[in-house]
C-alpha cells in the first residue's frame, strides 16, 4: 500500500463516518498527508488529520481519531490502527497485502514516481546563461547539473518544461572578445582589458582556418568577422561541453533578437500601460520602487542607449508571451541583488512575483585536489573548465555529488573522495546498488528465472527488511512530487542513498536465489519480483539526477 492509497482508504473512511451519521463534517478533504513516523516501533505511517478536523468536527480529536480508527480498519490492506495521544493515528500496512506495490512498480517501469501534482504547467527554466566568449568553467558548472536535474523532476510532476540558454552576446564584452582573437591571429598582443585565456589563441586560430583570407580584412570588417566566427565556434564548443555532461538545452536564446525583434519596445508598452514607466532625467525608468526594490531602474539611458534591465525585462515578458506560466532563473551567489529587482520588474508587468518569477541562488563551489583548490579566472587564463573537471572527476561522480547537495549552501569537493570506489562514497554506494541488483537479475536468468509480477505470490513479502524495502519504494512518488514542488533534486538522491541501504540490508538475511540443488521455491520468485522492483525505483531515481545506472561495476 502506498502512501497515496493509503490517503485515498482514509478519505473513504471520513466519507463512510460522515454518511452513516457517526460523524459531521462540512467538508470532507479530497487528500490526506499520511507521512513515516520517526519511531519504527509506531507503525508504517501516521497522519494527524483527527487533529485537523476534530474542531470542524465538533469533536475531541481523540474521539474522532478512535471511530475513524475503526472504520479505517476495514480497508483492504489495513493491517491495523492504533490512536496515539491527542489524536494521532498510526497505521500498519497488512503484511500480506503491502507485497502488492513491487508488482505495481515493475509494471510501471520506467513511468513508477512519475505524477500528475504539477497537471500541465508550462515552466520555462533558465540557467547557466554565459558569454560566449570563453569555455564554460567551475562556475557553471553547479547550475548545469541542478538545473538540469531540476527540469527532470519538473517533468516527473506533470509540468511541461522548456530549458533555456540566455546569451548574452550583446555589448562590449563581445568586441573586446574580437578584438582578443583579432589581435592574437595577427601575431600581436592582446589588449589589456581583452581575453587572455589560453584557449583564446586555440580559437584565433580556429577561426583564421574556418575563415580564410580573414587577415587581409580591412581591420573594421576583420574585428567584426573574427568576433561573429569567434563567438558562432565558442558557442558550438559550450554546447558540445554539455552535450558530453548530459545537458541538453531546448532553447539557445540570443540576446541580441531581443533588440532586433521589437521586445523591449513592446516590454515598454506593457510596464506603460501598467503604469509603472516614467521619464526623468531624459532617462526612462520603471518604477520598481512601488515592490519594494531599493530603488527605482533606468531602462533607456539619457543617450538612447538600452540598459541590460531593459533586456531582462524584455527577456522576461518574451517568456511570457510565449505561454509560460512560471518563470524560473537559476542564478549564482553573485546575483543576490538580482532578485529584489527582477521580481519588482514582475510586478510592474502585472504579474505575482515568486510564482510568475521565482530566482533561485546557487552558491559557490570549491574543488579540492591533493588538498589543494582548483582557482579559476576567465581575464587570466588560469580557468578550470567544465571538460576538464569532467576529465578529472568523471561525469557520474560530478553530477551526483553536486546534485545531493542544497545549492543555497556553499559545497566543498574533495576530487580522491568522491571518486573513490566505496561505500563511503554515495555515488558509488548508490550506483553498486544498481549493479548489484541487475547481477541478481542476470543470475535469476541463467537459472530460467524471470520476474513475474502477475505470477509470483508477492504475499510472502512479509518479513521485516522486505517490508522496510516495499516502504522505501512506496515513498518514491511523494519524494518526486516533493523535489519538483521545492526545486530540490537533492532529495531525490538523498532518497537513493536511503533506499540502497534499505536493499543491501534486504539483501543480507533475504536470499533471493535457490543455492545448489534447492528447488525453486514460492518466495524466491515473490523476491525477484521486489529486487526488479527496487532496481526499477533505482535507475529512475538515477535518471531523474542524469546520471547512469550501470549493470555492472
Amino acid at each position: 500500500m502506498t502512501p497515496e492509497q493509503l490517503s485515498d482508504a482514509i478519505v473513504d473512511a471520513l466519507n463512510a463516518l460522515v454518511a452513516s451519521g457517526t460523524v459531521s463534517l462540512p467538508e470532507v478533504p479530497a487528500t490526506v498527508v499520511v507521512e513515516r513516523p520517526k519511531v519504527k516501533d509506531h507503525g508504517d505511517y501516521a497522519t494527524n488529520v483527527a487533529l485537523q478536523l476534530g474542531k470542524k468536527a465538533g469533536m475531541a480529536p481523540r474521539d474522532l481519531a478512535t471511530a475513524l480508527s475503526e472504520e479505517l480498519a476495514k480497508a483492504p490492506g489495513v493491517g491495523s490502527v492504533d490512536v496515539a495521544g491527542p489524536g494521532f493515528l498510526n497505521v500498519r500496512v497488512d503484511t500480506g497485502a503491502q507485497g502488492t506495490l513491487a508488482g505495481e512498480v515493475v509494471r510501471a517501469g520506467s513511468a513508477y514516481g512519475r505524477t500528475d501534482t504539477l497537471g500541465g504547467r508550462k515552466v520555462n527554466l533558465e540557467f547557466i546563461s554565459a558569454n560566449p566568449t570563453g569555455p564554460l568553467h567551475l562556475g557553471h558548472t553547479r547550475w548545469a547539473v541542478v538545473g538540469d536535474a531540476i527540469a527532470r523532476v519538473l517533468t516527473a510532476a506533470g509540468a511541461v518544461v522548456s530549458t533555456e540558454f540566455y546569451i548574452n552576446d550583446r555589448g562590449s564584452q563581445m568586441d573586446k572578445f574580437g578584438a582578443s582573437l583579432m589581435a592574437l591571429a595577427n601575431g600581436e598582443d592582446v589588449p589589456e582589458d581583452g581575453y587572455h585565456g589560453g584557449y583564446v589563441a586555440d580559437l584565433a586560430a580556429e577561426v583564421v582556418e574556418a575563415v580564410p583570407g580573414i587577415r587581409e580584412l580591412p581591420a573594421d570588417e576583420q574585428l567584426v568577422a573574427f568576433r561573429e566566427k569567434g563567438y558562432e565556434l565558442q558557442l558550438a564548443h559550450q554546447k558540445a561541453d554539455l552535450a558530453t555532461f548530459r545537458t541538453l538545452f531546448d532553447v539557445w536564446f540570443s540576446e541580441r533578437t531581443l533588440v532586433e525583434s521589437g521586445a523591449v519596445d513592446r516590454a515598454l508598452e506593457v510596464i506603460a500601460k501598467e503604469g509603472h514607466l516614467f521619464e526623468a532625467d531624459g532617462a526612462t525608468w520603471m518604477r520598481t520602487t512601488e515592490f519594494g526594490d531599493d530603488k527605482d531602474r533606468v531602462l533607456v539611458r539619457s543617450n538612447g542607449e538600452l540598459t541590460y534591465f531593459a533586456s531582462d525585462t524584455a527577456y522576461y515578458l518574451d517568456k511570457r508571451a510565449r505561454g509560460f506560466e512560471q518563470c524560473l532563473y537559476l542564478l549564482g551567489a553573485d546575483h543576490h541583488g538580482y532578485v529584489g529587482r527582477l521580481q519588482a520588474m514582475a510586478a510592474c508587468a502585472g504579474d505575482q512575483p515568486g510564482y510568475n518569477l521565482e530566482v533561485l541562488i546557487g552558491q559557490l563551489v570549491k574543488i579540492l585536489s591533493d588538498g589543494v583548490e582548483l582557482k579559476l579566472s576567465k581575464r587570466a587564463g588560469t580557468l578550470v573548465t567544465l571538460s576538464e573537471l569532467v576529465d578529472l572527476i568523471g561525469v557520474d561522480a560530478l553530477r551526483y555529488t553536486l546534485a545531493r547537495h542544497p545549492v543555497d549552501s556553499p559545497l566543498t569537493i574533495d576530487v580522491a573522495e568522491i571518486t573513490r570506489q566505496s561505500n563511503d562514497n554515495p555515488v558509488y554506494y548508490v550506483q553498486y546498488a544498481h549493479a548489484r541488483l541487475s547481477s541478481i537479475l542476470r543470475n535469476a536468468a541463467d537459472l530460467g528465472l524471470v520476474p513475474a509480477p502477475d505470477s509470483a505470490d508477492l504475499s510472502l513479502l512479509s518479513t521485516e527488511r522486505e517490508g522496510d524495502l516495499l516502504r522505501a519504494l512506496a515513498e518514491f512518488p511523494r519524494v518526486v512530487a516533493r523535489a519538483a514542488e521545492l526545486h530540490e533534486p537533492h532529495r531525490i538522491a538523498r532518497y537513493l542513498e536511503d533506499t540502497a541501504a534499505a536493499f543491501h540490508k534486504f539483501y543480507d538475511v533475504c536470499r533471493v536465489l535457490p543455492q545448489g540443488d534447492e528447488d525453486v521455491q514460492p518466495v524466491h520468485l515473490a523476491r525477484l519480483v521486489l529486487v526488479d522492483a527496487t532496481r526499477t525505483v533505482v535507475a529512475n531515481g538515477l535518471e531523474l539526477l542524469g546520471v547512469s545506472a550501470p549493470e555492472r561495476m
